[in-house]
């Protein structure tokens, strides 16, 4: 018997719920009023690439597929393996990360610009030294080069992949552009402003890249040990492998993903497809932004 409309929408109530907490924590509710319902000027207007890259389901590939790649740099990593509380507090990082991105996309200046202070003050305060002897400090800006470069690469690949309404050049070119403003802020040093000058960028970087036995640690972690549920874990394998087929091949064999993973490549993406187009559904859009 099919399920009545009543008992499909309490279904999509309770996942959508249980999504949201999980990725921006249990004052969930509180922080989405706060971004999309004060009122102000805001640093992107609602004709911006980054508001559609940023408010589409495809991001959870993307982000994933991010901290992938951004694990391949030695530096970075060992950086976040030893203060950002990857393994211990994985919804926590989520949460800041997911938190940092929606206010600086959709809420008010006054908000933004207090989120970037807030990340600078911690990255002024990180530093140490890689098992190789290699000092780092947090606030250095070619790490935070790196990080920023990873992310909006792999941001803008998985929307233009699985995205609802995939970016046209000028628009890819608006989203790096728009990426290139809050990483100003943040510290980072001449962020590429077009799509052919963050390709280049990337390259600059690929003679620092290599695995390392923390990277593949943190792959094994966030491919086949992730702290979900036994009834989300099937359809977590399709969205896992959906952000290691979106890397580089390099990158990908440089990662040496599980077999379970890697078994789920040749269904990367239909299964990401799949994946993007249930996250819509369970996923409740916010209110347009108060002017």
């Amino acid at each position: 018997m099919p399920r009545s409309p009543s008992c499909v929408g309490a279904l999509r109530e309770r996942a959508g719920e249980s999504l949201l907490h999980r990725v921006a924590g249990p004052e969930a509710h509180r922080k989405r009023a706060r971004i999309h319902g004060t009122p102000g000027p805001r640093w992107f207007g609602p004709d911006r690439p980054i508001r559609v890259v940023h408010g589409d389901a495809s991001m959870y590939i993307g982000g994933l597929a991010a901290l992938l790649l951004q694990s391949l740099h030695p530096t970075a990593m060992a950086a976040v393996a030893a203060h950002s509380g990857f393994q211990g507090d994985p919804w926590g990082r989520l949460q800041r990360t997911s938190t940092f991105l929606a206010v600086t996309t959709f809420g008010t200046s006054d908000d933004a610009e207090a989120a970037v202070a807030r990340v600078r003050e911690v990255h002024g305060r990180i530093h140490g030294t890689t098992p190789e002897g290699v000092p780092y400090h947090a606030s250095d800006p070619h790490l935070l080069g790196w990080v920023h470069v990873a992310e909006t690469a792999c941001f803008l690949r998985a929307h233009q992949r699985y995205g609802r309404a995939p970016l046209g050049p000028v628009a890819a070119d608006g989203y790096v552009a728009d990426m290139a403003q809050v990483a100003r802020r943040l510290g980072v040093e001449r962020p590429p402003g077009t799509l052919a000058a963050l390709t280049a960028r990337l390259t600059e970087y690929r003679p620092e890249l290599r695995a390392t036995p923390a990277s593949r640690a943190a792959a094994r972690f966030l491919l086949s040990e992730p702290p979900l549920p036994a009834l989300a874990r099937f359809p977590y394998r399709f969205l896992a492998a959906a952000a290691v087929e979106l890397l580089p091949a390099w990158a990908r064999a440089a990662l040496d993903p599980p077999a379970t993973t890697r078994l789920m490549l040749p269904l990367a993406r239909p299964g990401g497809r799949a994946i993007t187009g249930a996250l819509r559904w369970v996923i409740m859009a916010p209110p347009p932004p108060r002017a």
